[in-house]
């Protein structure tokens, strides 16, 4: 029974991680490394946005979590092994997400392009909020926009059009924008605590390098 708690999941949640994480490799990809602004560049930024949206989709997986705690009757099961398997599953394509965000804010801020940030981390939030309705009750993937462009345009249009739709895709904006808010603050903080704790580091080894560390 704990094996079958513990592993039932496995194949959709691997492969949702697989999705999730993609967005992560390609935001350093695009963004971490100095390249130019290329056609491939262009082509794989349209891919990076395209797939981002798998990343929060994650979230809406904990439904698959109430259904598990409804078919297991062991108390012990559920709360040691369910619940935690579900929190990391979903904290990993989360900050998958906070991390291919920030990184967007990162070669915005070395292109001079700072003041754009929150901007486009709004439009991003809008774009998988939208994205995750469609993946979520349309069932679309993100090759589908290559694969069957007509029909997720049709959708799209269908969908944002109606008022419930809507009003879901306004509650996940607000739910990613919150969210992100909350895991980019503590994400900055951590970096910086260990880029400071590094630099001590450095100087307890070398403290000749002090004067040219303080310039």
């Amino acid at each position: 029974m704990i094996w079958d708690a513990l592993f039932a999941s496995r194949d959709w949640m691997a492969w949702n991680l697989f999705l999730a994480l993609l967005p992560l490799g390609l935001s350093v990809w695009l963004f971490r490394q100095p390249k130019p602004r290329s056609v491939v560049w262009w082509v794989t930024a349209l891919v990076f946005v395209a797939f981002l949206p798998n990343a929060p989709y994650v979230l809406t997986d904990l439904i698959h979590l109430v259904e598990e705690l409804q078919q297991t009757s062991s108390l012990f099961i559920g709360t040691l092994l369910l619940i935690p398997k579900y929190v990391v599953f979903v904290l990993i394509g989360w900050m998958a997400y906070v991390l291919s965000l920030i990184n967007v804010g990162y070669y915005l801020k070395r292109q001079g392009l700072g003041r754009y940030i929150l901007q486009m981390e709004l439009l991003l939030h809008a774009l998988s909020a939208i994205g995750v309705y469609l993946g979520r009750f349309e069932r679309l993937n993100s090759w589908n926009l290559v694969t069957h462009p007509h029909h997720v345009a049709v959708s799209l249009v269908e969908n944002l059009l109606d008022h419930r739709p809507l009003i879901l895709i306004t509650l996940g904006f607000i739910g990613f924008t919150g969210l992100y808010w909350v895991f980019k603050e503590i994400t900055l903080a951590l970096l910086l605590q260990r880029r400071y704790v590094r630099t001590l580091r450095q100087l307890s080894a070398n403290p000749e390098d002090y004067p040219s560390t303080l310039e």
